[in-house]
């Protein structure tokens, strides 16, 4: 199972690549994460927020890949335990699918993103900031997996 990152973002800053990796490195080759960066376009004092929302969505849906399981990170999604994670998680491998995660940028995803999906994940009621986004998913990934294979890291 091969899981996508899609996300929106300009330049991250050390120590969110740091963490990203270091959760990432750590799954192993069957459930191989990788990240898909998608420029964020200019924001400016009178930019117009929806059409920048809409370009960039524009952007997210042409790197999804087809026949992948497209997951949209949304405020309005599911809340998942880390335990239900792990869930979906061994659903999806045995069902054979690649996931596509797709996470907007500081003004939210596309409308047509969240239409896209087939399924929409919460990470928190709280709100976050889109680049920190990408170090929490990787590590509930690993967690979820950790849960999966019965290793000491989810105690």
């Amino acid at each position: 199972m091969r899981i996508r990152l899609i996300t929106v973002t300009h330049k991250s800053p050390s120590w969110v690549r740091e963490g990203y990796n270091e959760y990432a490195k750590r799954l192993p080759p069957s459930c191989a994460l990788e990240l898909v960066e998608i420029s964020a376009e200019k924001r400016t004092a009178n930019a117009d927020l929806q059409r920048i929302t809409e370009r960039e969505g524009e952007k997210i849906l042409a790197a999804v890949k087809p026949g992948h399981h497209v997951i949209a990170l949304d405020v309005k999604g599911k809340l998942w335990t880390t335990e239900e994670l792990a869930g979906q998680m061994d659903d999806w491998r045995q069902q054979g699918r690649n996931i596509d995660l797709l996470v907007g940028g500081p003004d939210g995803l596309a409308p047509a993103c969240i239409q896209k999906a087939a399924e929409k994940w919460s990470l928190s009621t709280l709100t976050f900031p889109h680049i920190l986004v990408r170090v929490i998913v990787a590590e509930q990934l690993y967690r979820a997996w950790s849960i999966l294979h019965q290793h000491p890291y989810h105690r």
